[in-house]
C-alpha cells in the first residue's frame, strides 16, 4: 500500500477517492521510563524508551489507518497527517493520530 503525506503518487493516477480514513493509538506513561527519562534530562541526551514508545505509537497509528483503507478497497492513503498529544492527567498519556484520504490508485 503506498502511503504518502502528497495529495498525489508521481506516475499512478488516482482512479477513484474512497474517503477519508484515520488511525489513532494512546498509550500511557510507565513509572520506570519516567525516572529514566527525568535521569536523561538531568545529565543531558535523548530518552531512547520514550523514542521506542513514540515510534511504536505511530507505527500502529498507520497501520490501524491502512487496514481501514483496505477496507474500503483502497490501495493508497495520499494526504497523510500525524499529530502527537499529550494527554491525562500531568501529561500521563501520548497520543498518536494520523489521517489520509483512502485512494484506488492505477
Amino acid at each position: 500500500m503506498v502511503v504518502t503525506t502528497t495529495a498525489v503518487v508521481e506516475g499512478r493516477a488516482v482512479r477513484e477517492y474512497l474517503g477519508i480514513v484515520t488511525g489513532e493509538v494512546i498509550v500511557g506513561a510507565n513509572l520506570f521510563r519516567d525516572l529514566f527519562a527525568s535521569i536523561t534530562d538531568l545529565v543531558g541526551g535523548r530518552s531512547g524508551k520514550y523514542e521506542e514508545v513514540l515510534s511504536r505509537a505511530r507505527k500502529e497509528a498507520l497501520s490501524e489507518m491502512q487496514a481501514e483503507a483496505r477496507e474500503l478497497g483502497g490501495n493508497g492513503v495520499v494526504g497523510v497527517d500525524i499529530d502527537y498529544e499529550v494527554l491525562g492527567q500531568n501529561g500521563s498519556m501520548l497520543m498518536v493520530s494520523c489521517s489520509g484520504t483512502a485512494v484506488t490508485l492505477d
